[in-house]
Protein backbone atom coordinates (compact mmCIF):
# COMPACT_ATOMS: atom_id res chain seq x y z
CA UNK A 1 0.00 0.00 0.00
CA UNK A 2 1.58 3.24 -0.83
CA UNK A 3 0.87 6.61 0.69
CA UNK A 4 2.05 10.49 0.94
CA UNK A 5 4.41 11.38 3.55
CA UNK A 6 2.34 14.13 5.39
CA UNK A 7 5.35 15.11 8.04
CA UNK A 8 8.61 14.25 9.55
CA UNK A 9 8.95 13.11 12.51
CA UNK A 10 11.09 13.88 15.67
CA UNK A 11 14.34 11.87 14.67
CA UNK A 12 14.29 12.97 10.52
CA UNK A 13 11.71 10.05 9.57
CA UNK A 14 8.80 11.02 6.76
CA UNK A 15 5.51 9.72 8.30
CA UNK A 16 2.38 8.69 6.26
CA UNK A 17 -1.24 9.79 7.58
CA UNK A 18 -1.55 5.67 8.71
CA UNK A 19 2.18 6.25 10.53
CA UNK A 20 4.67 4.59 8.68
CA UNK A 21 8.00 5.68 8.83
CA UNK A 22 10.31 6.03 5.74
CA UNK A 23 13.86 7.37 5.97
CA UNK A 24 15.10 10.31 4.35
CA UNK A 25 11.65 11.32 3.12
CA UNK A 26 10.07 14.60 2.79
CA UNK A 27 6.33 16.20 3.25
CA UNK A 28 4.35 15.22 -0.57
CA UNK A 29 7.06 12.27 -1.08
CA UNK A 30 5.14 8.98 -1.89
CA UNK A 31 5.96 5.69 -0.19
CA UNK A 32 6.14 2.71 -2.54
CA UNK A 33 4.53 -0.35 -2.00
CA UNK A 34 7.71 -1.53 -1.92
CA UNK A 35 9.12 0.77 0.62
CA UNK A 36 10.69 2.96 -1.43
CA UNK A 37 10.44 6.43 -2.16
CA UNK A 38 9.03 8.94 -4.77
CA UNK A 39 10.45 12.35 -4.22
CA UNK A 40 7.47 15.19 -4.09
CA UNK A 41 8.09 18.83 -4.44
CA UNK A 42 9.52 19.35 -1.27
CA UNK A 43 12.32 16.80 -1.29
CA UNK A 44 14.93 18.49 -2.40
CA UNK A 45 18.88 16.97 -3.74
CA UNK A 46 20.90 17.05 -0.71
CA UNK A 47 24.41 19.61 -1.32
CA UNK A 48 26.87 17.56 0.47
CA UNK A 49 28.38 14.29 -0.68
CA UNK A 50 28.39 12.94 3.05
CA UNK A 51 24.81 13.16 3.52
CA UNK A 52 23.21 10.94 4.75
CA UNK A 53 26.27 9.06 6.06
CA UNK A 54 27.44 12.22 8.21
CA UNK A 55 26.16 12.47 11.38
CA UNK A 56 26.39 16.60 11.08
CA UNK A 57 23.06 16.92 9.66
CA UNK A 58 19.70 14.52 9.23
CA UNK A 59 17.91 17.09 7.05
CA UNK A 60 19.35 18.01 4.01
CA UNK A 61 16.70 16.48 1.93
CA UNK A 62 14.07 18.85 3.12
CA UNK A 63 13.82 21.99 1.17
CA UNK A 64 13.12 25.49 3.53
CA UNK A 65 9.36 25.78 3.63
CA UNK A 66 9.38 21.62 4.62
CA UNK A 67 12.40 22.23 6.99
CA UNK A 68 10.82 24.99 8.72
CA UNK A 69 7.27 23.27 8.79
CA UNK A 70 9.10 20.60 11.04
CA UNK A 71 10.74 22.67 13.55
CA UNK A 72 7.40 23.92 13.81
CA UNK A 73 5.74 20.51 14.53
CA UNK A 74 8.51 20.05 16.72
CA UNK A 75 7.24 22.47 19.03
CA UNK A 76 3.81 22.12 18.68
CA UNK A 77 3.75 18.18 19.41
CA UNK A 78 5.70 19.09 22.74
CA UNK A 79 3.47 21.06 23.92
CA UNK A 80 0.81 19.02 22.72
CA UNK A 81 2.08 16.17 24.90
CA UNK A 82 1.35 18.55 28.21
CA UNK A 83 -2.22 19.69 26.48
CA UNK A 84 -0.51 23.44 25.58
CA UNK A 85 -1.13 25.34 22.58
CA UNK A 86 0.34 29.32 21.76
CA UNK A 87 1.03 31.76 18.83
CA UNK A 88 4.44 29.43 17.12
CA UNK A 89 6.05 32.21 14.94
CA UNK A 90 7.57 31.34 11.70
CA UNK A 91 11.18 30.26 12.34
CA UNK A 92 14.09 32.16 11.74
CA UNK A 93 16.82 30.04 9.64
CA UNK A 94 20.24 30.44 9.89
CA UNK A 95 21.80 30.74 6.57
CA UNK A 96 24.09 27.73 4.90
CA UNK A 97 27.99 27.75 6.25
CA UNK A 98 27.53 29.84 9.00
CA UNK A 99 28.24 27.61 12.19
CA UNK A 100 30.22 29.12 13.78
CA UNK A 101 30.78 26.52 16.80
CA UNK A 102 31.68 22.55 16.16
CA UNK A 103 33.18 19.75 17.68
CA UNK A 104 34.96 17.88 15.60
CA UNK A 105 36.74 14.34 15.87
CA UNK A 106 39.95 13.01 15.03
CA UNK A 107 41.37 9.67 14.36
CA UNK A 108 44.99 8.20 13.58
CA UNK A 109 45.24 8.10 9.98
CA UNK A 110 44.07 11.50 9.88
CA UNK A 111 40.20 11.59 9.50
CA UNK A 112 38.60 14.94 10.49
CA UNK A 113 34.88 15.27 10.99
CA UNK A 114 31.52 14.49 12.60
CA UNK A 115 31.05 10.80 13.76
CA UNK A 116 28.39 8.83 11.26
CA UNK A 117 24.88 9.06 12.03
CA UNK A 118 23.86 6.77 15.01
CA UNK A 119 27.97 5.75 15.02
CA UNK A 120 31.30 6.24 16.13
CA UNK A 121 32.90 6.12 13.42
CA UNK A 122 34.40 9.67 12.21
CA UNK A 123 33.36 10.60 8.69
CA UNK A 124 36.53 12.30 7.41
CA UNK A 125 34.96 15.66 6.04
CA UNK A 126 35.90 16.72 2.14
CA UNK A 127 32.89 19.69 2.03
CA UNK A 128 30.57 20.51 4.52
CA UNK A 129 27.56 23.05 4.06
CA UNK A 130 26.81 24.06 7.78
CA UNK A 131 30.22 25.05 8.76
CA UNK A 132 31.40 28.49 8.54
CA UNK A 133 34.46 28.85 5.82
CA UNK A 134 36.99 30.32 8.48
CA UNK A 135 36.20 26.85 10.19
CA UNK A 136 36.30 24.46 6.92
CA UNK A 137 39.19 26.07 5.68
CA UNK A 138 41.27 24.92 8.64
CA UNK A 139 40.41 21.04 8.34
CA UNK A 140 42.77 20.44 5.63
CA UNK A 141 45.48 21.66 7.27
CA UNK A 142 44.55 20.03 10.35
CA UNK A 143 44.84 16.51 9.52
CA UNK A 144 48.82 17.39 8.81
CA UNK A 145 49.41 18.92 11.57
CA UNK A 146 47.87 16.01 13.54
CA UNK A 147 50.01 13.44 11.84
CA UNK A 148 52.92 15.13 12.27
CA UNK A 149 52.06 15.47 16.37
CA UNK A 150 51.63 11.65 16.12
CA UNK A 151 47.87 11.40 17.03
CA UNK A 152 47.52 8.00 18.33
CA UNK A 153 44.09 7.54 19.79
CA UNK A 154 40.58 9.49 18.84
CA UNK A 155 40.38 13.19 19.95
CA UNK A 156 37.93 16.05 19.94
CA UNK A 157 38.53 18.83 17.74
CA UNK A 158 36.61 22.05 19.12
CA UNK A 159 36.58 25.39 16.76
CA UNK A 160 34.96 28.45 17.54
CA UNK A 161 35.15 31.62 15.63
CA UNK A 162 36.08 34.78 17.81
CA UNK A 163 36.59 38.06 17.07
CA UNK A 164 40.51 37.39 16.70
CA UNK A 165 40.10 34.20 14.49
CA UNK A 166 39.52 30.37 14.77
CA UNK A 167 40.03 29.28 18.37
CA UNK A 168 41.42 25.40 18.67
CA UNK A 169 40.80 23.43 21.58
CA UNK A 170 42.51 19.88 20.52
CA UNK A 171 42.36 16.90 22.87
CA UNK A 172 45.78 15.38 22.66
CA UNK A 173 49.18 15.22 24.12
CA UNK A 174 51.74 17.04 21.99
CA UNK A 175 55.06 17.64 23.82
CA UNK A 176 58.60 18.03 22.49
CA UNK A 177 60.12 21.47 21.04
CA UNK A 178 59.03 19.69 17.68
CA UNK A 179 55.19 19.32 18.84
CA UNK A 180 56.08 22.94 19.82
CA UNK A 181 57.82 24.36 16.60
CA UNK A 182 55.32 22.61 14.82
CA UNK A 183 51.84 24.12 16.10
CA UNK A 184 53.66 27.65 16.34
CA UNK A 185 54.16 27.41 12.10
CA UNK A 186 50.25 25.91 11.60
CA UNK A 187 49.15 28.97 13.77
CA UNK A 188 51.22 31.89 11.81
CA UNK A 189 50.37 30.70 8.40
CA UNK A 190 47.03 30.06 9.10
CA UNK A 191 46.12 33.14 11.21
CA UNK A 192 44.71 31.16 14.15
CA UNK A 193 43.44 33.43 17.14
CA UNK A 194 44.14 30.70 20.11
CA UNK A 195 45.65 26.93 19.61
CA UNK A 196 45.18 24.89 22.90
CA UNK A 197 46.24 21.11 24.00
CA UNK A 198 43.92 19.38 26.66
CA UNK A 199 45.88 16.16 27.42
CA UNK A 200 42.96 15.26 30.13
CA UNK A 201 43.77 17.73 32.83
CA UNK A 202 42.29 20.89 31.39
CA UNK A 203 43.25 23.02 28.52
CA UNK A 204 46.84 24.43 27.67
CA UNK A 205 47.63 27.64 25.89
CA UNK A 206 49.98 27.11 23.32
CA UNK A 207 49.36 29.86 21.08
CA UNK A 208 47.50 33.04 21.90
CA UNK A 209 49.41 36.82 20.47
CA UNK A 210 46.42 38.73 21.68
CA UNK A 211 43.55 37.80 23.94
CA UNK A 212 40.82 36.05 22.18
CA UNK A 213 37.48 37.71 22.73
CA UNK A 214 33.64 37.35 21.44
CA UNK A 215 31.77 40.84 21.16
CA UNK A 216 28.17 40.37 22.76
CA UNK A 217 26.55 43.19 23.12
CA UNK A 218 28.63 45.26 21.24
CA UNK A 219 31.08 44.08 24.31
CA UNK A 220 33.83 41.82 23.98
CA UNK A 221 34.23 39.18 26.22
CA UNK A 222 36.85 37.25 26.91
CA UNK A 223 36.47 33.49 25.58
CA UNK A 224 37.35 30.93 27.96
CA UNK A 225 38.51 27.62 26.86
CA UNK A 226 35.48 25.60 25.34
CA UNK A 227 33.19 28.15 26.64
CA UNK A 228 29.20 28.18 25.11
CA UNK A 229 28.61 30.29 22.32
CA UNK A 230 25.41 30.44 19.88
CA UNK A 231 26.12 28.19 17.28
CA UNK A 232 25.55 31.44 14.57
CA UNK A 233 25.45 35.00 14.25
CA UNK A 234 22.19 34.93 12.83
CA UNK A 235 20.71 32.14 15.48
CA UNK A 236 21.97 34.81 17.79
CA UNK A 237 20.46 37.55 16.87
CA UNK A 238 17.20 36.38 16.51
CA UNK A 239 17.11 35.38 19.86
CA UNK A 240 18.66 38.37 21.38
CA UNK A 241 15.86 40.26 19.36
CA UNK A 242 13.03 37.53 21.29
CA UNK A 243 14.18 38.81 24.44
CA UNK A 244 14.21 41.94 23.95
CA UNK A 245 10.43 42.11 23.04
CA UNK A 246 9.45 39.81 25.67
CA UNK A 247 11.04 42.41 27.96
CA UNK A 248 9.44 45.40 26.76
CA UNK A 249 10.51 48.52 29.10
CA UNK A 250 11.32 46.31 32.13
CA UNK A 251 14.23 48.59 34.01
CA UNK A 252 15.55 45.87 36.45
CA UNK A 253 16.05 41.72 35.05
CA UNK A 254 17.48 38.90 36.04
CA UNK A 255 19.41 36.27 33.22
CA UNK A 256 19.46 33.14 34.45
CA UNK A 257 22.07 30.98 33.42
CA UNK A 258 23.83 34.25 31.95
CA UNK A 259 26.83 32.25 30.77
CA UNK A 260 29.22 35.15 29.17
CA UNK A 261 26.12 37.64 28.47
CA UNK A 262 24.83 36.89 25.64
CA UNK A 263 21.56 38.48 26.32
CA UNK A 264 22.70 40.63 29.86
CA UNK A 265 24.85 42.56 27.68
CA UNK A 266 22.17 43.72 24.87
CA UNK A 267 19.56 44.71 27.81
CA UNK A 268 19.03 48.42 28.42
CA UNK A 269 18.43 46.94 32.05
CA UNK A 270 20.04 46.56 35.14
CA UNK A 271 20.99 43.30 34.84
CA UNK A 272 21.49 40.26 38.06
CA UNK A 273 23.10 37.65 35.84
CA UNK A 274 24.25 33.94 37.26
CA UNK A 275 26.03 31.57 36.13
CA UNK A 276 26.97 27.82 37.48
CA UNK A 277 30.37 28.23 35.12
CA UNK A 278 33.16 30.42 36.86
CA UNK A 279 35.11 31.37 33.72
CA UNK A 280 32.47 32.61 31.70
CA UNK A 281 30.90 34.98 35.04
CA UNK A 282 34.23 36.09 35.66
CA UNK A 283 34.68 36.80 31.93
CA UNK A 284 30.82 38.65 32.02
CA UNK A 285 31.68 40.46 35.11
CA UNK A 286 34.95 41.49 33.91
CA UNK A 287 33.37 42.81 30.13
CA UNK A 288 30.66 44.23 32.00
CA UNK A 289 32.64 46.85 34.24
CA UNK A 290 35.17 47.17 31.51
CA UNK A 291 32.06 48.45 29.37
CA UNK A 292 30.31 49.99 32.47
CA UNK A 293 27.56 48.17 31.92
CA UNK A 294 25.02 48.17 34.68
CA UNK A 295 25.57 43.91 35.05
CA UNK A 296 25.97 42.17 38.47
CA UNK A 297 27.74 39.21 38.10
CA UNK A 298 27.07 35.82 40.01
CA UNK A 299 28.75 32.44 40.54
CA UNK A 300 25.54 30.70 41.01
CA UNK A 301 24.91 26.91 40.47
CA UNK A 302 21.07 27.51 39.42
CA UNK A 303 20.45 23.75 39.78
CA UNK A 304 21.77 23.67 43.87
CA UNK A 305 20.22 27.43 44.48
CA UNK A 306 17.88 28.17 42.77
CA UNK A 307 16.60 32.09 42.94
CA UNK A 308 14.07 32.09 45.84
CA UNK A 309 10.50 33.94 45.67
CA UNK A 310 11.49 36.65 47.76
CA UNK A 311 14.73 37.47 45.09
CA UNK A 312 12.74 36.69 42.26
CA UNK A 313 10.36 39.67 43.37
CA UNK A 314 12.98 42.04 42.91
CA UNK A 315 12.78 41.77 39.07
CA UNK A 316 10.59 43.36 36.49
CA UNK A 317 11.22 40.33 34.37
CA UNK A 318 13.00 37.37 33.86
CA UNK A 319 15.48 35.97 31.44
CA UNK A 320 15.75 31.93 31.73
CA UNK A 321 18.09 29.94 29.43
CA UNK A 322 18.84 26.80 30.67
CA UNK A 323 20.73 23.83 29.39
CA UNK A 324 18.81 20.76 27.61
CA UNK A 325 17.38 19.40 30.99
CA UNK A 326 15.33 22.79 31.26
CA UNK A 327 15.12 24.77 34.96
CA UNK A 328 12.02 22.30 36.83
CA UNK A 329 13.39 23.79 40.15
CA UNK A 330 14.03 27.11 38.90
CA UNK A 331 10.33 27.04 37.03
CA UNK A 332 8.76 26.16 40.33
CA UNK A 333 10.04 29.25 42.08
CA UNK A 334 9.03 31.06 39.32
CA UNK A 335 5.35 29.56 39.21
CA UNK A 336 4.38 31.21 42.63
CA UNK A 337 6.54 34.10 41.50
CA UNK A 338 4.68 37.63 40.77
CA UNK A 339 7.38 38.50 38.23
CA UNK A 340 5.17 40.09 35.15
CA UNK A 341 7.37 38.77 32.37
CA UNK A 342 9.39 35.77 31.64
CA UNK A 343 11.29 35.43 28.51
CA UNK A 344 12.10 31.73 28.27
CA UNK A 345 14.98 30.50 25.86
CA UNK A 346 15.38 26.92 25.11
CA UNK A 347 16.80 24.47 23.14
CA UNK A 348 14.95 21.21 23.88
CA UNK A 349 11.16 21.75 22.63
CA UNK A 350 10.40 18.97 25.38
CA UNK A 351 11.96 20.03 28.31
CA UNK A 352 10.60 23.57 27.75
CA UNK A 353 6.88 21.99 27.20
CA UNK A 354 7.30 20.34 31.04
CA UNK A 355 8.81 23.57 32.18
CA UNK A 356 5.86 25.94 30.51
CA UNK A 357 3.22 23.45 31.98
CA UNK A 358 4.28 24.71 35.39
CA UNK A 359 4.07 28.24 34.53
CA UNK A 360 0.94 27.76 32.71
CA UNK A 361 -0.21 26.36 35.76
CA UNK A 362 0.93 28.90 38.24
CA UNK A 363 -0.74 31.57 36.09
CA UNK A 364 0.76 32.59 33.69
CA UNK A 365 0.16 32.55 29.99
CA UNK A 366 2.43 31.16 27.26
CA UNK A 367 2.20 34.77 24.68
CA UNK A 368 3.73 33.37 21.72
CA UNK A 369 6.75 31.02 20.67
CA UNK A 370 9.55 32.63 18.23
CA UNK A 371 11.07 29.14 16.72
CA UNK A 372 14.74 29.60 15.94
CA UNK A 373 16.75 26.99 13.34
CA UNK A 374 20.40 27.61 13.66
CA UNK A 375 21.54 24.05 13.45
CA UNK A 376 20.48 23.85 10.08
CA UNK A 377 19.25 20.86 8.65
CA UNK A 378 19.99 19.07 11.79
CA UNK A 379 17.00 17.76 14.22
CA UNK A 380 17.65 20.42 17.27
CA UNK A 381 15.35 22.99 17.74
CA UNK A 382 15.84 26.08 19.47
CA UNK A 383 13.14 28.86 20.72
CA UNK A 384 12.72 32.49 22.65
CA UNK A 385 9.17 32.03 24.14
CA UNK A 386 7.21 35.09 25.86
CA UNK A 387 5.03 33.92 29.24
CA UNK A 388 3.35 37.05 31.22
CA UNK A 389 0.59 37.33 34.36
Amino acid sequence: MSGTIVRVAARGDGVTADGRHAAFAAPGDTLNQNGSVTPGSHHQVPPCRHFPECGGCQLQHLDDSSYAQFIVDRIARALAAHDLEADIRGPILSPPKTRRRATLHAEPGVQIGFSAEASHAVIDMRECHILAPELFVLVAPLRKLLARLGLRRRCDVQMTLCDQGVDLLVGMRADGLTAAEAIIAFCQQHEVARFAIDEGLGPETRWEPEPVTVTLGGVPVPFPHGAFLQATADGEAALVAAVRQSLGDARTVADLFAGLGTFALSLDARVYAAEAARDAILSLKGAAGGAGRQVFADHRDLYRRPLTLEELGRFDAIVLDPPRAGARDQTQALAAARTPVIAYVSCNPSSFSRDALMLCDGGYRLDWIQPVGQFRWSTHVELAARFSR
